[in-house]
């Protein structure tokens, strides 16, 4: 559900610097130099050093027939290094340019060819080489083909797929909410695929009207599942390389319910499959062992919650295109859970025996920055005594020693590595809520920079500033603690009374308390809001994502719309405490699920916030998709009422202040449904309240000249006329 925090956009921007700064980074063999892209060529560059080798000249990649040569957009290597496969000219599909034009470079060779010749134009995804370097396997019209590259013979592996049955790649509901997108993985051994196949025919449309694009108004459909719907019916399926037949993997399935194959890959015995079934609540989830001859599928271990079971790559992304960490022996693997209430690591065997916890403490495993099989090290990020930052950890977990702690505690703030596949070298990306994105090298684990120490120089040339970002507690009447930031006005006078803003997500994938540059920044606001006289406040309220144990983060379940409210409502009243803050100036904002934390906050507790800014708010529960309204809410047939009382439509009859509501018709995340069922409620209160809907734009409202500007003047506008900046 990545796209339910798109609204964290310049956050997320500085984020990028650190998840995806080294996107297209290879290492070599020995691990002592990597491969990047740099103005269109692929260069070897050594860590800690400003100098590059040219290893591959762009301008030369010029197919046959072609003039000009191909852009490299993106690129992989084979296991041997020689192969180099391309992507260009890539296309968008809902989120990502996943579609494009493939090519593969013989380095040896130095011949280009175009994978998939003859095929539409951008329509390959999620091209990758066999492991034995003789193939490439790949999607295009929701079909899954092989190219033995040497000989150019072309396989076709299936030919049923279709918009609604969908092989080796997935809809819109597995890939927004279990990040599933490439579809198939070859077997070790090279001889076969396994793949997902999702069949979409019994999912209903939801119809989005385009008024603007055509003389008439032409509905677009995009299969949607809400809540109460059942999901797409998925199987797993292999196909062997020579005879194209396909083996269907007999998985377990609720004929009534349905239920969700969100992760699958092989054994490294090439014989067995290994996949994550998970029913509709999605509170039990099964490792199966599937034998590809039999077909026959057998359980391995089971985990089971009163709530919900978060899937590996819901909080860490390095799993989001697959991926399981097999030990060397291929009968072990690391596996996550939060059995003991924390998010620890445990070593799975797959014969079902119990699993062994490696990664033991009152604390959560944030994320794996990598997994060192040879050195049976596993690198990862905790912060057991601050929520709000992220530092790196090691374990070797064939002893008894307990993690040691690398990043060094002098640097507080949030910590990202790119590791070596040998694990004694990384880049290591810092900031924090006051210092921008910083990059060096370090050798590991002593964390000493090679070369210049970036991090080091840049928390010593930090000036003291009196209106920087700072971070608190809030404890409620409640008892419950809740980390904050607040930024205050410049030229701060104690004595005199403020207006405050309250930045909200309050669901379960937004963590907005992050000590990490661009929290405290309001993107959306036209000039400075420190500058104008506002106080802006953000906090993380229970059930956010943030690194507290399972009790604080699942305290939510079926009660969306209600806790999380409630805890920001109570968290506003302790900050009300303070001698500073004029208590009818108060105003709130959010995006998605922040937009529509705002309409519940403003509708609940209407004798606190004053003025409310929702931007693609979810209106109704009912409304949403099946996967992730029903993880936290469970299934609407079993209590239907959950729903209804955490919806904003159900409390807009309490409206008394200044409430902007704005969408985009074209968003096919939060319909402009929600919009509407939002405005008939209003209206059938006589609730008055401003509108902004944005013709055809999408979850983000970025599309189309002059949008952003737009928007951000109309929030801008909106906010110094109804809660007026400056001191009193």
């Amino acid at each position: 559900m990545n796209q339910k925090i798109v609204f964290f956009l310049f956050v997320l921007i500085s984020a990028n610097a650190f998840s995806q700064s080294q996107e297209n980074l290879i290492w070599s063999k020995d691990g002592q130099s990597y491969y990047t892209l740099q103005k269109g060529d692929i260069v070897i560059q050594t860590p800690g050093s400003a100098s590059t080798t040219q290893w591959l000249n762009g301008k030369l990649l010029i197919p046959d027939g072609a003039k000009n040569p191909i852009e490299i957009q993106k690129f992989t290597l084979s296991v041997n290094q020689e192969l180099v496969l391309i992507q260009s000219n890539s296309k968008k599909v809902w989120r990502y340019e996943t579609m494009g034009d493939f090519y593969l470079l013989n380095t040896n060779t130095k011949r280009l060819l175009q994978i998939g010749k003859g095929l539409p134009a951008s329509s390959l995804q999620f091209a990758k080489l066999s492991p034995d370097n003789q193939w490439v396997a790949y999607v295009s019209g929701h079909n899954i083909y092989a190219e033995h590259w040497a000989s150019g013979k072309r396989v076709q592996l299936t030919s049923d797929g279709s918009k609604y049955l969908i092989n080796g790649t997935f809809d819109w509901a597995y890939e927004e909410e279990f990040f599933c997108r490439d579809g198939f993985r070859w077997s070790p051994d090279s001889k076969h695929i396994a793949y997902w196949q999702v069949n979409a025919n019994g999912v209903k449309n939801y119809l989005m009207i385009n008024n603007t694009d055509s003389a008439y108004p032409f509905a677009v459909p995009v299969e949607y599942p809400i809540a109460g719907e059942k999901p797409s019916k998925v199987k797993i399926g292999v196909v062997d390389l020579i005879s194209k037949k396909t083996k269907w993997i007999e998985s377990p399935d609720d004929a009534l319910l349905g239920s969700y194959i969100p992760r699958m890959e092989w054994v490294p015995n090439s014989k067995q499959i290994i996949y994550q079934h998970l029913n509709r609540k999605q509170n039990t989830s099964k490792l199966l062992l599937a034998d590809i001859v039999t077909a026959k599928s057998t359980s391995i271990y089971t985990e089971q919650e009163n709530t919900w079971i978060d899937i590996m790559p819901s909080w860490d992304q390095s799993y989001a295109n697959g991926g399981w960490d097999w030990l060397e022996d291929g009968k072990q693997f690391l596996w996550a859970n939060e059995s003991d209430g924390w998010r620890h690591f445990y070593i799975q065997s797959i014969d079902g025996s119990k699993p062994i916890c490696i990664t033991p403490g009152n604390y959560d495993v944030m994320k794996t920055a990598r997994v060192d099989i040879k050195n049976n090290q596993l690198f990862y990020y905790a912060s057991p005594s601050n929520a709000t930052q992220q530092y790196l950890y090691v374990k070797q977990w064939d002893t008894n020693k307990e993690a040691q702690l690398l990043s060094p505690m002098g640097q507080a703030g949030t910590h990202d590595y790119t590791i070596s596949p040998n694990g004694t070298v990384a880049k290591h990306a810092f900031s924090n809520i006051n210092i921008k994105p910083v990059q060096e090298w370090v050798s590991l684990p002593t964390h000493q920079p090679i070369g210049t120490p970036n991090v080091k120089n840049a928390l010593a040339a930090v000036k003291k500033n009196e209106n920087a970002p700072v971070f608190f507690k809030v404890t409620t009447a409640d008892g419950v603690e809740m980390d904050a930031w607040m930024v205050k006005p410049q030229k701060f006078d104690s004595t005199k009374k403020y207006p405050i803003v309250f930045y909200v997500y309050t669901e379960p994938w937004g963590q907005t308390a992050k000590d990490e540059y661009g929290s405290g920044y309001n993107f959306l606001y036209n000039g400075s809001m420190a500058e104008d006289g506002y106080i802006y406040v953000s906090m993380d309220n229970r059930g956010t994502p943030v690194p507290k144990g399972k009790a604080w983060r699942k305290s939510v379940y079926q009660k969306i719309g209600e806790v999380n409210i409630r805890d920001q409502a109570m968290g506003a009243k302790e900050i009300f405490k303070l001698p500073y803050v004029d208590t009818s100036r108060v105003a709130v904002w959010g995006w998605s699920g922040g937009g529509s934390a705002t309409l519940n906050l403003m509708f609940q507790y209407p004798e606190i916030y004053k003025t409310g800014i929702s931007i693609a708010g979810v209106g109704s529960q009912l409304t949403y998709d099946n996967i992730y309204q029903e993880r936290y809410m469970g299934l609407p047939q079993e209590d239907k009422s959950v729903f209804i009382k955490g919806s904003p439509i159900t409390h807009a009859k309490n409206l008394k202040g200044n409430l902007l509501y704005i969408h985009g018709t074209g968003d096919d995340n939060v319909h402009y449904q929600n919009a509407e069922l939002l405005i008939n409620e209003l209206i059938k209160n006589g609730k008055q309240f401003s509108l902004m809907s944005y013709p055809n734009r999408s979850h983000t409202i970025s599309e189309g000249a002059g949008t952003t500007e737009h928007l951000s003047r109309l929030f801008t506008n909106y906010l110094r006329q109804n809660c007026p900046p400056g001191a009193k």
